[in-house]
């Protein structure tokens, strides 16, 4: 696929290493995240959806999990594919490529993902050899992927997008310049974060009869019944999986601006933002309806729910999520007409959680992983903390905890919550 690139500016420099000479000037090793401009036509994206050979993991995003299956988002690429029959060693098997990519649902034999401005179903029957079967055209006007925002111009068929590269130079620079300690910055998901990767959390996106995977608490795309819900950065969109094969768009709801997650809760959906939670009954899975929002100051929020409460993190660590503090808000859910703040908890750098049962987990970037025992919401105790784990997504399974950062997934062992086991690890590889 030909695109025209330009580069539009540098940012997030780092300091990687400094050679002072016996001058005014200093010959400083940086690498800094160039952004380029790329122009894509509508054409050469639809067109060039695939399934090939798997690859290695270099840019992870979002995570999923269905059946015995971990499907990882490469930024903007598609999606890795790996059977995780053996959870000491997951085995890959293809990638599929889906330009624009960055989240996807499963039910059934068929996943939606969305492909920049489009929604497309693929039956993954076969993992190996995946087939797209069905596409709604034109749902997303534009989006913000990795830090990186793109829109679409349907009239004249052309995608603007911005694509960043890693870059590392040596350039010389005034012996007091300090900017070169800046921080590299990085986003996933539509979050921004500080030298990390993602989020996520157990998702209960599973409905009576349905045979549905699990995203987290960073997913943008939920199923419940036969629908597919999607956020977009100002509303919430619907579509009708009565023809799975074929999804057919059914509506919109505004929401307002800062839309961030979707997580749905037995006949519930909890819609997080940047300055609080919306809860909408959705009883009538064609017309949800709103019943109350939970406003906070502005900051990046997943959240996970149980039956009485819900958990969500606040960051304030870059200039997208606002200036929040770094917190754990436990929020009484038990009228859904009216939620509560029942407590806060200081945090470090919170990203994405996830719960199961009374045990919370809950990622700090690279300040590691959390373990909570959260028998007592008014006095949740921390049980554990993985240093050396770069944690911005997770999701608990039957015992199985998959975590996902910078530097790759990791699988643990949670069968004792208070000692988790690492089991496996699929690294990321630069070169």
């Amino acid at each position: 696929m030909k695109v025209s690139i330009k580069i539009t500016f540098l940012t997030g420099l780092l300091l990687a290493s400094s050679q002072f000479a016996c001058s005014d000037k200093c010959t400083e090793t940086r690498t800094f995240r160039r952004f380029n401009s790329v122009q894509l036509t509508v054409g050469q994206v639809r067109k060039n959806i695939g399934s090939e050979a798997s690859r290695a993991l270099k840019s992870p995003g979002k995570i999923y999990a269905k059946d015995n299956f971990i499907f990882i988002n490469e930024v903007k690429e598609g999606v890795h594919i790996f059977d995780n029959s053996n959870t000491a060693s997951p085995k890959e098997i293809a990638f599929l490529r889906i330009p624009g990519n960055a989240d996807i649902a499963i039910k059934g034999d068929i996943m939606y993902a969305d492909s920049y401005m489009d929604v497309v179903a693929f039956n993954i029957k076969n993992p190996a050899a995946v087939k797209e079967v069905g596409r709604v055209n034109n749902v997303f006007n534009y989006g913000l992927v990795d830090g990186m925002s793109w829109s679409v111009d349907t009239t004249r068929g052309i995608i603007y997008d911005t694509q960043a590269e890693i870059v590392t130079q040596k350039i010389s620079t005034d012996c007091d310049d300090f900017s070169a300690g800046t921080p590299v910055f990085w986003n996933r998901g539509g979050v921004v974060v500080n030298d990390a990767a993602f989020s996520s959390g157990k998702s209960a996106q599973a409905s009576p009869g349905a045979n549905t995977g699990t995203g987290g608490s960073m997913a943008r795309f939920a199923l419940y019944d036969d629908y597919l819900y999607t956020v977009t950065q100002s509303g919430l969109q619907l579509f009708s999986l009565k023809k799975p094969e074929l999804p057919s768009k059914k509506g919109d709801i505004n929401l307002g601006w800062g839309i961030e997650t979707i997580f749905p809760y037995k006949d519930k959906l909890f819609i997080g933002s940047t300055t609080g939670m919306f809860i909408f009954d959705n009883a009538n899975p064609a017309k949800p309806v709103q019943m109350s929002a939970f406003t906070h100051a502005r900051a990046c929020d997943p959240v996970v729910v149980d039956d009485k409460y819900a958990y969500v993190t606040l960051r304030n660590n870059n200039s997208w999520c606002g200036g929040a503090s770094n917190q754990l808000d436990v929020i009484d859910i038990s009228n859904l007409y009216s939620p509560q703040l029942l407590k806060t908890y200081p945090m470090t750098s919170p990203y994405g959680l996830g719960l199961e049962g009374k045990t919370l987990f809950i990622c700090e970037g690279k300040s590691g992983l959390k373990t909570f025992d959260a028998t007592d919401v008014k006095a949740i105790k921390q049980t554990q903390h993985l240093k050396g784990v770069n944690a911005i997504d997770v999701i608990p399974l039957t015992n199985t905890l998959l975590a996902i950062g910078r530097d790759g997934l990791y699988q643990y062992d949670y069968s004792n919550r208070n000692q988790l086991k690492l089991l496996s690890v699929i690294p990321v590889k630069t070169n």
